[in-house]
């Protein structure tokens, strides 16, 4: 973000923003798709990791 801001984003909320299943998160979480990180026990994604993923999928389909 311009000022510096790390927006992390939940699964569930990757889940709803990409409209994927839950497996399918972790499946590109896993392939390194998706940029994600550990804070304790919980996984969260960059606001800018979705964006980005999202940006690859559309140049690959284009």
């Amino acid at each position: 973000m311009a000022d510096g801001t790390v927006v992390l984003l939940t699964v569930p909320e990757v889940m709803a923003s990409l409209k994927l299943g839950r497996s399918t998160v972790y499946d590109l979480i896993r392939s390194r798709r998706l940029v994600s990180i550990k804070v304790g026990r919980a996984r969260r994604i960059p606001a800018d990791a979705v964006r980005d993923f999202v940006v690859t999928a559309v140049q690959e389909a284009a």
